[in-house]
C-alpha cells in the first residue's frame, strides 16, 4: 500500500529524524520545520541531484549563489514592491483569514483544519491586497532609508548578475545561470507539511536564449525537467503537466506550464516552467541605467535574451519523493514499511551489521565501513537487536543495501549483501564492497 494521507509521511518522518516541528520545545512556529539527521542529507542529496544535472553535466549553465539581502530597487524594478500579493480576507464570525482564491474547499484553521463553517459563508471581509514580502531594515535605525526585503525568489539574483555571468564567464546565448538558496513569502495560510512554508529552498535556472527561439527551448525544458523526476524514481503516473490559462498567467510569462505531483491531498504544483520573455532585464536596465543585452561583435547582432525559467522548491520535492517512495508492506502477518527512494538520494547507502558482538565482528564491521566511508559513502552501523530488526529500521528510512558481518567473513572474506526492494541476499567479497556500491550509485 503506498501512502494514503500526508500523516504516515509526517510521522515516520518524525519518528525517524527526517523533520521536526521548528521551536518544538517552545510550542513550534507555525508552518516553520527543522530537517533532522536523515532529511538534512535527502534534502543535501536532491539539491547535489539537480545541481549535476544542471550544471556539471551540462556545458552551458553556470552557477552562481547571490544574497539574499538585495538593494531595494531590484523588487522595484521586478514589480515585487506593487505586485507580489495575494488577495486577503478575514471571516468576521471566526476570524479566521484565508486567500480570497482558496476559499473553495479551504479549511479553517481556527477550528483544527475543518472544512469552512458553513455559518461564516457570507461573513467575509471585502479582499485586501496582501503583500508577501518580508520587510526587514539594514543599520541601527529603522526608517524608510533602511529598507530591505528578504528575497521571495532567488531569479532576481540571476538577473541582475546577468551582465557579470555573461563577461566572466564568456558565454553567448542559448546559456543558463542556476542557483539554489533560500527564499522568504509571507504566505497567508501555510500548510500541509513541507509543502507550503514561509521560509523555503528553491532550485532556479534562467536559461537566456535568442528571442526567436524560446519555443524550441521551452518545449526542450518542459521535457527534460519532468524526466528529472522520473530518472529520480518518481512513477510517471504520479506527474503530470498543467498548462496555464491565458487569464492565469504572470504579468511578465509568455507561457507557464505547471509540473504537478498527485499528493494524498490532490494534484499539487511541484516545479514551474516559464517563458518570462525579456521583461526582467528590461525592466533592471531601465531601473538601473545599465545596458543587459547581449552584443555578437562578429555579426554585429544586438538583442535582449528571453528568458525560459525551470524553478522548483527544494522542499516540495523532498515531500514528493518521500510520498513516492513510502510504502507498507504485509510480510507474514507483520507490516514491513519501506521508502523505495533512489539510491541517490538515500541519507544512508549502506548499513553495516555485525552478527553478533563478539568474536571480533564488530571490529570487522567497522573496518568495513570505514573503508566505505573513506570514499564518500554514507554508511550506518547497527549492532542491536535481531537481524531482521535491523534489516526493518533501514527499510524505513529507503537505505538500498544491508551488509552482515559474520564467521565466513573471517574464514573467507565475504559478507552478506542485502537489497532493500527486492530483499535478496548474496555474498560478495568483502574487499570489493567500496568499488561495487560505488559503481551501483553512478548506474
Amino acid at each position: 500500500m503506498p501512502a494514503t494521507s500526508i500523516e504516515q509521511v509526517v510521522n515516520l518522518a518524525k519518528r525517524r529524524g527526517f523533520v521536526y516541528p521548528a521551536s518544538e520545545i517552545y510550542g513550534g512556529l507555525g508552518s516553520c520545520w527543522d530537517y533532522g539527521p536523515l532529511g538534512a542529507e535527502l534534502k543535501r542529496n536532491v539539491k547535489d541531484a539537480w545541481w549535476r544535472t544542471m550544471v556539471h553535466t551540462r556545458r552551458d549553465v553556470e552557477g552562481l549563489d547571490s544574497a539574499v539581502l538585495q538593494h531595494p530597487d531590484v523588487w522595484k524594478a521586478s514589480g515585487h514592491v506593487d505586485t507580489f500579493s495575494d488577495p486577503l480576507v478575514d471571516c468576521k464570525k471566526c476570524k479566521a483569514r484565508f486567500r480570497a482564491d482558496d476559499l473553495e474547499g479551504a479549511t479553517c484553521p481556527e477550528r483544527h483544519d475543518a472544512p469552512i463553517n458553513d455559518d461564516c459563508r457570507g461573513h467575509f471581509t471585502e479582499p485586501r491586497a496582501f503583500n508577501l514580502m518580508f520587510q526587514t531594515h539594514l543599520g541601527p535605525v529603522e526608517g524608510s532609508a533602511s529598507l530591505a526585503y528578504l528575497r521571495p525568489e532567488t531569479a532576481q539574483g540571476i538577473f541582475t548578475n546577468f551582465l557579470n555571468v555573461m563577461t566572466t564567464g564568456r558565454r553567448k546565448p542559448p546559456f543558463g545561470i542556476a542557483q539554489i538558496g533560500k527564499s522568504f513569502r509571507n504566505e497567508i495560510t501555510p500548510g500541509n507539511f513541507i509543502f507550503r512554508t514561509r521560509e523555503f529552498e528553491q532550485m532556479e535556472m534562467e536559461y537566456f536564449v535568442p528571442p526567436d527561439e524560446w519555443e524550441t527551448w521551452y518545449a526542450y525544458w518542459r521535457e527534460a525537467r519532468m524526466q528529472w523526476y522520473v530518472d529520480l524514481g518518481i512513477d510517471p503516473a504520479n506527474l503530470r503537466y498543467r498548462d496555464h490559462d491565458p487569464d492565469e498567467l504572470a504579468h511578465y510569462a509568455k507561457a507557464t506550464a505547471d509540473v504537478e505531483y498527485k499528493l494524498p491531498i490532490g494534484w499539487k504544483e511541484l516545479e514551474g516552467v516559464a517563458c518570462r520573455s525579456d521583461f526582467d532585464l528590461k525592466r533592471h536596465a531601465e531601473a538601473s541605467g545599465r545596458t543587459l543585452e547581449y552584443f555578437d561583435g562578429q555579426t554585429r547582432e544586438r538583442y535582449v535574451p528571453w528568458v525560459i525559467e525551470p524553478a522548483a522548491g527544494v522542499d516540495r520535492a523532498v515531500l514528493c519523493f518521500l510520498v513516492d517512495a513510502y510504502e507498507e508492506q504485509e510480510l507474514d502477518g507483520d507490516t514491513r514499511t519501506v521508502l523505495h527512494l533512489h539510491p541517490r538520494l538515500a541519507p544512508v547507502k549502506v548499513a553495516v551489521f555485525p552478527l553478533v558482538k563478539k568474536d571480533g565482528m564488530p571490529e570487522l564491521a567497522m573496518e568495513i565501513e570505514d573503508a566505505l566511508r573513506a570514499r564518500g559513502i554514507a554508511t550506518a552501523y547497527d549492532k542491536s537487536g535481531a537481524i531482521g530488526r535491523r534489516y526493518r529500521r533501514q527499510d524505513e528510512i529507503g537505505t538500498p543495501w544491508c551488509i552482515t558481518v559474520d564467521g565466513e567473513t573471517k574464514e573467507q572474506g565475504t559478507v552478506t549483501l542485502r537489497d532493500r526492494d527486492s530483499m535478496e541476499q548474496e555474498r560478495v567479497p568483502a574487499a570489493e564492497l567500496p568499488d561495487l556500491i560505488t559503481e551501483r550509485l553512478r548506474g
